[in-house]
């Protein structure tokens, strides 16, 4: 598709005049007509935590655009709104990868973002982090390292939240302490004799206990798109936010595109109680101590609640295969790949049969050695 001209260019080449675009390799802006290169002047705030209370009690959204020039556009198929710096071109949805026939407008105002990880690894470092990720993969049909070579990746800031709170937590259960009693028990020997034999049985005590434990969470990091896995997600980590993590500016998104937040500050908050969860029942079971924990309530108040809105940067290759859609994803601040991807039914039989046949060898092979 293309896009209508704008007379609005944010980020103008000084020797030619094409636009600029964020490069990884050298974290400048850089015209990739001519090679100049503009560094981006660094911004004189520094990363701010926002009151989750206030937030939701004075309904202050502080929507802003993400830059004066930002245009975005929504595919039809999945949903997913897109936002991107003129002129790059919306042409395939990153989510799905159906072609976007809708037309790109003014980018619409969201909840600005207070920080952004900038991306790192190029387009080139991905793809061959894409081609290592494909020949580790058994049983994938053939046809996919082609089509992997012909797909286009695409660079994109996905929305993120990240939670700080203090907790306090009273728990109630039981702890668990083993002792060991001597028993006698008979059993028949080799000539069929009954023996008397002694072992060691292990029984447990349990005691009723209570209790409080205490926790600062930082950061706790929260997903704010639906169209890409949260376990795949959670298997790029880590982001490294306390060095990465710099004050959102929109020269950063020049050449690439963002999504915007699909999941709600409160949702968000919701899917960080239960991470927090996790954590405070390992706090209680080693709290309780003994051998053995049993919980029996765990009542949990949450303080000081803080957060962030951020965009992290990802490399998206999404293709199909025999009508089914699968997502590559690769971090573009470590280079971490994780993925779906098909399976061959053909070479999996091929290796079943291959481990029939090889099992068969092996057991003539072991009679024959027998019997000479």
């Amino acid at each position: 598709m293309t896009i209508s001209p704008s007379s609005a260019q944010q980020y103008p080449c000084t020797q030619c005049g094409a636009n600029l675009e964020f490069n990884p390799k050298v974290s400048k802006l850089k015209c990739p007509y001519c090679g100049y290169e503009e560094a981006i002047a660094p911004s004189l705030e520094t990363v701010q935590e926002r009151s989750y209370q206030e937030y939701l009690e004075t309904n202050q959204n502080k929507l802003a655009v993400l830059s004066a020039t930002a245009l975005e556009v929504g595919c039809n198929n999945c949903g997913a709104k897109v936002t991107f710096e003129p002129s790059h071109v919306a042409g395939n949805c990153p989510f799905c990868a159906a072609a976007i026939v809708a037309q790109p407008k003014t980018a619409q105002p969201t909840i600005a973002p207070e920080a952004i990880v900038p991306f790192v690894v190029g387009s080139k470092v991905a793809r061959e982090n894409i081609r290592q990720w494909l020949k580790g993969l058994w049983f994938a049909p053939n046809e996919l390292q082609q089509l992997a070579q012909q797909e286009k990746i695409e660079g994109v800031y996905l929305p993120f939240w990240t939670y700080d709170a203090y907790t306090t937590s009273n728990y109630s259960g039981e702890r668990g302490e083993y002792y060991y009693v001597t028993e006698t028990y008979e059993e028949r020997n080799e000539q069929g004799e009954s023996e008397t034999k002694t072992r060691e049985v292990r029984y447990t005590n349990w005691y009723w206990v209570t209790g409080r434990v205490d926790r600062f969470f930082d950061d706790v990091l929260i997903a704010a798109t639906k169209l890409v896995n949260r376990q795949r997600l959670d298997a790029l980590e880590p982001w490294h936010l306390k060095q990465s993590l710099v004050t959102y500016e929109p020269s950063y998104l020049a050449g690439f595109q963002a999504q915007r937040a699909q999941v709600t500050l409160k949702e968000g908050f919701e899917t960080a109680k239960t991470v927090m969860q996790n954590v405070i029942h390992s706090d209680v079971c080693r709290d309780i101590g003994g051998d053995e924990q049993r919980v029996s309530n765990i009542s949990t108040s949450y303080n000081s609640i803080t957060f962030k809105h951020i965009f992290l940067p990802v490399w998206m290759a999404t293709y199909r295969y025999q009508n089914k859609r699968y997502q590559v994803l690769i971090n573009a601040r470590t280079g971490e790949v994780q993925g779906d991807r098909p399976y061959s039914a053909w070479k999996i039989a091929l290796a079943v049969v291959g481990g029939i046949l090889l099992a068969g060898a092996i057991i003539a092979l072991v009679i024959y050695l027998k019997k000479h």
